[in-house]
């Protein structure tokens, strides 16, 4: 084989160097530079199960010109193809394919939020659930032991055990996360305030701690009030007194309830009806929040048995039926 002269060689190696160095050069200019995205801000969803190239499609679909080979020789050298992460990406300024790439597989996914409001009940935290856009509904039309089992929840009812928060997540989440974050927040709330509790509160239970935080959830109309309510509802609790709340019954009349509480209801026995039957009901009546869970835990000592609301939010605690029924007749009866 003949041997090239030094000079053709020279020739050769240059040309090979220059095209190396044009391709460096190219290779930075394209990783360094915003790629061209046909309007801003841009939403891009990235499917479950997705693989690097349907991902570019979703890219190119939602107006994002990644320059396909370029971008997969770019994922393929770091080494990124296959980290990719699922989920909706905000775009709010052209990205170089570098920082897209960098975006895609650290997950930087666009959070969504969910609220739910202390004093709701769960069927008003799943219609909450259900009307987000932004989640995916595992749930929707299980009954509420078919959820309770996928949350690995072991108690047989719902009611109660989810902690009232907003919750943050990525969107596309399943509600099935969202209720698993917020049954093991109360699970954790529950157990911090229940081996910290007060040595008379009166529960054998955390579980009987939870269901009287639920009803001073629904019983308080004044925050700074929670505590003592707490303390006139354990000291009724303690000496075998019933409980007489009204938000029991109404939890118990469930959908039927037209939100006139009425004579008969409180008549009408049944596991709810705190008129009728000593001790607690038998499950909570909504979330409570963290500071019905306190006072429940951490009642106000106090030697009232009853009160009544004023009628602007606060209510007048009485030691006495005589002192109550007056307290009744002045500010529900018009003094009659």
């Amino acid at each position: 084989m003949p041997i090239l002269p030094r000079a053709i060689l020279k020739t050769v190696f240059a040309i090979a160097f220059l095209a190396v160095l044009a391709a460096a050069g190219y290779g930075a200019w394209y990783i360094t530079t915003p790629l061209a995205v046909r309007a801003l801000p841009v939403e891009v969803e990235i499917p479950r199960g997705a693989g690097f190239r349907t991902a570019m499609d979703q890219l190119e679909k939602a107006g994002i010109a990644v320059k396909r080979r370029h971008f997969e020789v770019l994922a393929r050298l770091l080494g990124a193809e296959r980290d990719i992460k699922a989920g909706s990406y905000e775009i709010l300024e052209a990205p170089t394919p570098l920082e897209l790439l960098e975006k895609l597989t650290r997950g930087d996914v666009t959070q969504a939020e969910v609220r739910l409001i202390e004093g709701w009940t769960f069927l008003q935290f799943r219609t909450a659930l259900d009307a987000s856009a932004d989640l995916r509904h595992d749930t929707r039309g299980l009954d509420d032991a078919e959820v309770l089992k996928r949350i690995q929840a072991t108690e047989p009812h719902p009611e109660g055990l989810f902690f009232p928060d907003t919750y943050l997540f990525a969107k596309g989440s399943s509600d099935v996360a969202v209720l698993r974050r917020a049954y093991r927040a109360m699970q954790r709330h529950l157990k911090s305030d229940w081996d910290a509790k007060a040595a008379a509160a009166p529960y054998r239970t955390p579980y009987e701690a939870l269901i009287m935080a639920s009803i001073i959830e629904k019983e308080t109309g004044k925050g700074s009030e929670r505590d003592l309510i707490a303390g006139v509802l354990v000291n009724r609790l303690r000496i075998g007194m019933r409980l007489q709340v009204d938000p029991t019954i109404i939890y118990g009349l469930g959908t039927t309830f037209d939100g006139n509480l009425k004579k008969s209801h409180l008549l009408e026995d049944g596991p709810y009806n705190t008129y009728t039957r000593a001790g607690l009901p038998p499950t909570p009546i909504a979330m409570p929040g963290l500071a019905s869970l306190k006072s429940a835990l951490h009642p106000a000592k106090t030697d009232k048995l009853y009160y009544v609301s004023r009628g602007d939010g606060s209510s007048h605690f009485s030691r006495s039926i005589d002192e109550h029924n007056r307290a009744v007749s002045k500010y529900q009866r018009g003094g009659r």
